[in-house]
């Protein structure tokens, strides 16, 4: 199969390597060896070691023997992103506002490459094992966000997505079927929400709505996440989910 790289003059393959092993820092949240960052990227050694040999020169990197970390450096790239994204700048306050008001951690996502993206968060002063922040990465098929983003899909995408894409049970409620996956999707489109109950991980559930500009094209997703021991599906319904819709509206509009 072609990759997108094939026969042009003006990719640069040294770049798109050099990006590759700075998102390994992101998907491990620890400090790399050469060994670990090649086995990550599928590069070899050599080549992972020239792209962190260069990023210690530029200050974005540092080692320590064998092991390499992110300097202070590296945010500036992060930052750039979300300085020049309005959606992400305007949704923020409405996002803390949302977690004032309801004492929940919320999150605002995009579909990029497969997977939902995170691009606003406010999170609640709870303890949840599982740990997101702008810039995490988590699959569509088993999130409350992915699931609305991927309902908004046409059907030969949603399709295409479940053929090509990783899908594993991550709890032992996790949803897997494709054809039941695509009849959620069709129920999420027709009632503009979703709800995912420990399919991701043991006692987080979570409800998403869509929010759509102003063409009423869905452009993000926004959630709320909290703990099933706390929180009833009933709840989820009644109190938070007029609460999230209201919120996306507000997104949208702006």
């Amino acid at each position: 199969m072609e990759t997108p790289q094939e026969n042009d003059p003006d990719f640069m393959m040294s770049l798109a390597r050099g990006l590759a092993v700075l998102r390994c820092f992101a998907d491990e949240q620890r400090p790399m060896t050469i060994a670990q960052a090649s086995r990550l990227t599928g590069l070899s050694r050599p080549a992972v070691r020239r792209c962190l040999h260069t990023l210690v020169r530029l200050g974005y990197a540092a080692r320590d023997e064998s092991r390499y970390t992110l300097r202070p450096k590296a945010l500036a790239l992060g930052y750039a992103f979300l300085s020049s994204n309005t959606l992400a700048q305007r949704a923020q306050p409405l996002l803390d506002r949302l977690r004032d008001d309801i004492h929940e951690s919320c999150s605002l996502g995009v579909l990029e490459e497969g997977e939902v993206y995170y691009v606003a968060r406010a999170e609640a002063s709870r303890i949840m094992s599982i740990s997101l922040r702008v810039g995490s990465r988590l699959p569509l098929y088993a999130t409350s966000m992915g699931r609305v983003l991927l309902s908004a899909l046409p059907r030969a995408e949603q399709e295409a997505y479940l053929r090509t894409s990783a899908i594993a049970p991550l709890t032992g409620r996790t949803q897997t079927d494709p054809a039941t996956l695509l009849e959620i999707f069709r129920n999420v489109a027709e009632q503009e929400y979703a709800i995912v109950d420990q399919e991701l991980e043991p006692g987080l559930r979570s409800i998403a709505v869509p929010v759509h500009n102003r063409s009423g094209v869905t452009i993000a997703a926004l959630n709320i996440g909290t703990q099933a021991a706390r929180v009833s599906m009933a709840d989820l319904r009644a109190r938070l989910l007029p609460a999230l819709r209201r919120v996306a509206r507000d997104i949208g509009a702006s």
